[in-house]
């Protein structure tokens, strides 16, 4: 449930803006945009690029929408709304941040009723949602060279979208490390249309998280403070 406070609803709105498209999302979109709207900590020019991705979501036709948004997010490893994957990709560390995410969530007192991993940028917008301002800022600054990478990715696909991740930054309050930024930007990004090459992108070992009974529950701001790019790379693979 969202709170009173304007950010609340923003980061909820945001959250939306988000998920898979659907019907109801379309028909939601007006108060959406009115929330979106109404939010003063935004600049007026972030506000106006806002506008064309709530109209085009609440105007398009569902299954373009439907379409753009699995070429963009779920064919595309490079944008993919899972922020762990941009930086642990499927090595140990990634769980055991999983592990940690999740167990913040339930010290908070939410449970996310979705089938989408932690990680899943919606999903933790809703959690944000839920917490002190302070705290949903400082989360969304531990993550601002990823928000930042992901917006960059989208504007050069001049995709709507990117004025979300824009928007976002300017909530966080904070600017991306630009070494980072420029490591990130650096990845090859695969064809989306390629789906042979996608089949090979996407076989994957299965990730298993869960309470560890054993842990203590870590301050959030420590959580996405993790998501910088491994000082030894692995060899590079054709998924980055």
């Amino acid at each position: 449930m969202m709170g009173p406070d304007v950010n609340d609803r923003t980061l909820k709105a945001f959250s939306l803006l988000l998920s898979y498209p659907t019907v109801g999302l379309q028909q939601a979109m007006p108060e959406i945009g009115g929330v979106l709207a109404a939010e003063s900590r935004l600049t007026a020019a972030a506000r106006r690029t806002l506008r064309p991705l709530v109209e085009a979501l609440a105007t398009g036709d569902i299954y373009d929408l439907e379409e753009t948004f699995v070429m963009l997010f779920d064919r595309s490893r490079s944008l993919s709304l899972n922020l762990f994957e941009h930086v642990h990709g499927e090595s140990r560390d990634r769980g055991g941040a999983m592990v940690d995410l999740l167990e913040t969530y339930r010290a908070g007192g939410y449970e996310p009723a979705t089938t989408e991993l932690p990680d899943h940028l919606p999903v933790l917008l809703e959690f944000l949602a839920t917490r002190p301002p302070e705290e949903a800022r400082a989360m969304l600054a531990d993550a601002a060279h990823i928000l930042a990478a992901l917006g960059e990715r989208l504007k050069r696909r001049e995709s709507p979208y990117a004025a979300v991740f824009a928007a976002l930054l300017q909530l966080s309050g904070a600017s991306a490390d630009q070494a980072i930024l420029a490591e990130l930007l650096a990845q090859p990004e695969p064809d989306p249309t390629d789906l042979e090459e996608l089949d090979k992108i996407w076989e994957e070992t299965e990730v298993t998280f869960g309470p560890d009974p054993n842990a203590g529950c870590p301050a959030s701001r420590d959580l996405l403070a993790r998501m910088d790019p491994p000082q030894t790379p692995s060899a590079p693979r054709a998924a980055e």
